[in-house]
């Protein structure tokens, strides 16, 4: 736990000296004032939406940003040589992202709406969201080594990001969407606002804390490739 600590002690002032709390309260503050503009009787039906796409900012894009900051530094391959283990130095920037991106997200749902909705689902949906897919950055950035080799290919592996929302929505109303690995994280925030069927919110919990453990998996073994080992490092 110490090791972890110190650990998200380092990650807290890079992100700080890098700018991240900076972008990300912008991004809150643009987000309040666009949204008090409009004059909706139930921001809960939108909030999954607009969550989502804001968390994926703060942990995809944030954790390439993260990664491809200190392997610019060589601050990354570095802590391999200290006693910090692979998993607590992904985890201190799962739990940093984490707390910064459930901080802003409760600031502006108090701010532009209220306090009434359940607070055990948005947070543990939000910490469910911001785990897999800032392990999932980590494993689609480690083959990079600059941003500008990264941004184009990130579009192609963020597409299906949104693809839950064609559900939510009833674009799409299939019984495939709750294969998609975030099918069940929406079911948790849609339930953090509405009611939802108690079978669903027992599947947003189980699947969801299966594709977590699978990325969190599959992270590790990314780190040992591309980092450790640098076996799988992209030729220049």
């Amino acid at each position: 736990m110490t090791r972890l600590l110190s650990a998200a002690r380092w990650d807290v002032s890079l992100q700080f000296r890098n700018g991240f709390y900076y972008v990300s309260a912008f991004t809150a503050t643009v987000m309040i004032v666009l949204l008090k503009q409009f004059d909706v009787a139930d921001f809960g039906y939108w909030w999954p939406a607009i969550i989502t796409g804001n968390l994926t900012i703060n942990s995809f894009y944030f954790m390439a940003g993260i990664v491809l900051l200190e392997k610019g530094e060589g601050t990354l391959e570095a802590q391999i040589v200290t006693p910090l283990r692979p998993w607590e130095i992904l985890g201190s920037k799962v739990l940093t992202l984490g707390l910064l991106s459930l901080f802003e997200t409760l600031l502006m749902i108090v701010i532009v709406q209220d306090v009434r909705f359940n607070w055990f689902l948005l947070v543990t949906g939000v910490a469910l969201y911001i785990a897999m897919l800032s392990l999932y950055g980590f494993i689609v950035v480690a083959r990079y080594d600059s941003i500008s080799e990264f941004l184009l290919p990130s579009a192609l592996w963020t597409m299906g990001f949104s693809l839950p929302l064609l559900y939510y929505f009833d674009i799409w109303r299939s019984w495939v969407m709750f294969l998609h690995p975030l099918q069940g994280i929406l079911i948790l925030l849609q339930a953090a606002f509405a009611s939802v069927p108690a079978w669903q919110i027992v599947y947003g919990y189980a699947y969801s804390i299966l594709w977590t453990g699978i990325v969190a998996w599959l992270s590790l073994r990314v780190f040992h490739r591309f980092v450790v080992t640098k076996e799988g490092a992209r030729k220049k």
